[in-house]
């Protein structure tokens, strides 16, 4: 069926002149829909594609809050983890330094002490610990981890520290008393007899009750006549330490009594197998007998 057609007369009143369009009905239809429609099809698709992207950009934003509170969080601990490394290097560095009397004497002791008491981690352990770890895409995961391998380092050089200290202060490395020193360690003649003799320490000619010092801190193993050496004060300073003082007029300290270096264990005397007023001083190192020169400045 043939679509109905519509004419459009147009007529110029001046010159009389009249013209005449035919309009088929359909396509006119058409064409006047598609105009009215597609402004509004636009319309629509734009809004549609703000509304996309606006949901799009909301997520992202959300997502970014939630990364951004994350990031906040790790940090904060990785600064906390920071500060607790610069307070232990602050304090390591404030607690290394030892005596310089006692550091010295310390490097005199048999290498078996050294080692027991000083211990630490292992050559392999300490390249284990230093060795560069595998990138992975969490940077702050890399940091904290590395955090805390510096953390264990630095937990251990504070443990090495600690027992160095200890070590020191065990180390017998000051005189126990001011005096003269009248028989060295070793082969002597025996000063009443005249016959060769061993003398097992150093004996130290002091004024009679002159005060004796303990020469480490140490635990007082006792303090009690012992035959040839009199009155006599055993210390036992630890791994496998100890010192004698012989020949005391009297004591300052009992069995089991703690001493600081320094401290005043007894006083000089001439009990026992002695011809004056005097100290007999002797150093014991995993039960054999050290020549205490070795340890004094």
């Amino acid at each position: 069926m043939a679509s109905r057609r519509y004419s459009v007369v147009i007529a110029d009143r001046k010159s009389g002149v009249i013209r005449r369009f035919t309009i088929p009905l359909g396509p006119t239809v058409t064409t006047v829909t598609i105009a009215l429609t597609l402004p509004i099809l636009i319309g629509l698709g734009a809004r549609w594609s703000a509304r996309t992207t606006l949901d799009d950009l909301t997520t992202t934003n959300a997502r970014l809050t939630v990364e951004n509170a994350n990031y906040r969080e790790a940090t904060g601990q990785l600064s906390a983890q920071i500060s607790v490394l610069q307070e232990a290097v602050d304090e390591i560095g404030a607690t290394a330094a030892v005596d310089a009397d006692a550091s010295r004497a310390m490097e005199k002791l048999p290498a078996a002490i050294k080692t027991r008491v000083m211990g630490g981690m292992s050559t392999a352990a300490t390249r284990a610990a230093l060795t560069p770890m595998a990138p992975t895409d969490a940077a702050l995961g890399v940091l904290s981890d590395l955090l805390g391998v510096l953390g264990t380092r630095l937990d251990s050089v504070r443990d090495s520290v600690e027992r160095r200290h200890a070590l020191a202060n065990a180390t017998p490395s000051v005189w126990p008393v001011a005096g003269w020193l009248t028989s060295y360690f070793g082969n002597r003649k025996d000063p009443i007899t005249n016959d060769p003799d061993f003398h097992p320490g150093l004996d130290i000619s002091a004024d009679y009750g002159q005060p004796v010092l303990a020469t480490a801190d140490a635990t007082v193993s006792s303090a009690a006549p012992n035959g040839a050496y009199g009155n006599m004060v055993t210390l036992d300073h630890g791994y496998g330490i100890v010192t004698k003082y012989g020949h005391l007029s009297r004591f300052a300290v009992m069995g089991g009594q703690r001493v600081k270096r320094g401290d005043v264990i007894g006083y000089v005397g001439s009990t026992g197998r002695s011809t004056g007023s005097h100290l007999h001083y002797e150093i014991w190192m995993n039960g054999r007998l050290t020549n205490p020169m070795t340890l004094l400045r």
